[in-house]
């Protein structure tokens, strides 16, 4: 029998979306929050930029807008931008009301606020070189002190549960420590379950960022999109044992350089902002300059700042340097472009609802219109925050409207077995990941596009025979999440005949000025 438990809403996510949400609903409802690995393992806890927010005298809200829609590429929805950025100060002075120790700038005694590329001023403000891990570990805190909030480690959702009257009414879920399927319910469920960096062979995510809120909620018949804008992340560390390690972007705020291997400077030859030029252009210059060199990498140079500087705005990338022998106090870090963060999702409005009733998706799963075609540096962490408020405020506004579901129908697994072919799993995923890093990268073209998208489609196949037959393992949920994804990333790119933002394509090198930006929507 299908063990079941209940709460009056259901967080799947744990990190700053999801956490933030459930503080601020935790006084009057019941929240359970699942979170796939251990608490702290999310995207969030690997954020080392900041939050882009409003703080600083010479800097304003039309500014900022006027920054994001800029990078955005004419696709970031106007009204929802100004709705988030003139709601960030709030936000991160709620932060700093929970405990959150944000860097202080020693001549002002202010908050420190760097720069990052896009942004006309300084107006990050950071926890040194690891803000998502300082924003994460408070919260926690405060959340596993709250009789409210029950948290569930190493539980893996494995799909929605639809109900023709009431909409979404839970989730099945797989719980990884005893292998075995369990079932949530709640009057309302929340998709805080970031991105899909994944799907990619070199990425910035850490292994959770599969994609598995966007799948679920495809599946459950909600709108995806813009699936087709990946940011790569211009600086992921070069070397055999970095694993996917990030080289924050505040390297280049505070002035580092990047350079060829023999030591030239390129970026002022792709745009006049230089390394501070919006992420999709520097990473398309670095991949121009590595193909046309043969190069493995290219490098980023902050040396001639003074060392007492690097090692204290940079302690968390400082160390994690040395410990791999590279000493960025005297020389270049050697760096890559990596998948890093997905600006389409769960199509939802301001207050984060989907297109099925009681069910909710913030954070790097969403789709809110903030991005566009690009999303500007540390406005992600600032979307988490913005989003989970208006959608706590619209919960505890309507949750009353919504009666508590009956017991869901069990997990059936009568008609499957265990499976003796686990290597067919280990095998599509990885040539998942390499199709795509591949075919739908930084570059692509309709050819190439058209190869993914046969690949996907076989792919899908088997793992549906698969899943249909055998029981579900760690791995096959991830696999078959993965390829949804994949193939809502492939069809959207096939969609857009056009370079707009992240997806550029050789057959169609411009953007299509002549009828106004065009939003790619998918529906099941």
């Amino acid at each position: 029998m299908t063990k079941q438990y209940e709460s009056d809403v259901l967080i799947i996510g744990a990190g700053a979306a999801g956490l933030s949400l459930a503080l601020r609903l935790a006084p009057t409802h019941r929240i359970a929050i699942l979170a796939k690995a251990t608490l702290l393992e999310s995207n969030t806890r690997y954020a080392q930029g900041g939050v882009s927010v409003v703080m600083d005298e010479n800097d304003s809200i039309a500014s900022h807008v006027a920054d994001t829609l800029e990078a955005g590429a004419g696709l970031c929805d106007t009204e929802i931008v100004h709705f988030v950025v003139s709601n960030g100060p709030e936000c991160i002075r709620d932060l700093i009301q929970q405990g959150v120790d944000f860097t202080r700038d020693k001549d002002t005694n202010g908050y420190h606020l760097t720069r990052e590329g896009g942004h006309s001023h300084r107006r990050v403000i950071h926890a040194a070189d690891a803000t998502g891990l300082e924003i994460q570990t408070s919260l926690l805190t405060q959340v596993k002190a709250h009789p409210n909030i029950t948290l569930y480690e190493s539980h893996l959702m494995l799909d929605l549960v639809r109900d023709k009257q009431l909409g979404c009414v839970g989730a099945y879920v797989f719980e990884r420590n005893k292998k075995e399927v369990m079932s949530f319910r709640a009057r309302m469920t929340v998709l805080a379950t970031g991105g899909a960096g994944k799907v990619y062979l070199y990425t910035s995510n850490p292994d959770v960022a599969t994609g598995d809120g966007i799948a679920m909620a495809w599946r459950a018949g909600c709108r995806v999109a813009n699936m087709e804008f990946v940011q790569f992340h211009p600086t992921c560390l070069y070397h055999p044992e970095a694993g996917s390690f990030l080289i924050t972007e505040a390297v280049r705020g505070e002035g580092g350089k990047l350079l060829l291997p023999n030591g030239e400077r390129f970026m002022p030859r792709f745009d006049p902002r230089g390394e501070l030029a919006p992420r999709d252009i520097v990473a398309r210059a670095m991949d121009h300059e590595m193909k046309r060199l043969g190069a493995e990498c290219v490098y980023l140079d902050i040396s001639h700042k003074p060392a007492e500087f690097i090692r204290s705005h940079f302690p968390t990338v400082y160390a994690r340097c040395q410990e791999l022998g590279i000493d960025m106090c005297a020389g270049p870090i050697p760096v890559v472009p990596a998948a890093h963060y997905t600006c389409g999702g769960v199509m939802t409005d301001r207050n984060g609802c989907t297109d099925l009733a009681g069910l909710y998706a913030i954070g790097e799963a969403a789709f809110t219109g903030l991005h566009g075609a690009n999303r500007m540096a540390s406005n992600s962490l600032l979307e988490c925050l913005v989003f989970a408020r208006s959608a706590a405020t619209h919960i505890s506004q309507h949750i009353a409207d919504r009666a508590m579901p009956p017991a869901l129908p069990e997990w059936d697994e009568s008609r499957v077995t265990d499976s003796d072919e686990e290597v067919v799993v280990s095998h599509n995923w990885d040539e998942l990941r390499r199709f795509m890093w591949d075919y739908v990268g930084i570059v692509r073209t309709t050819k190439r596009l058209q190869r993914a998208k046969r690949r996907v489609d076989l792919l899908l196949m088997e793992i549906r025979e698969y899943y249909g037959n055998f029981r579900v393992s760690d791995d096959l949920i991830e696999l078959r999440n993965l390829a949804v994804v994949a193939d809502l990333i492939i069809c959207s790119a096939l969609r857009r005949q056009e370079s707009r933002g992240l997806h550029y394509t050789l057959d169609y090198p411009e953007s299509d000025d002549n009828r106004s930006p065009i939003t790619t929507i998918l529906k099941p």
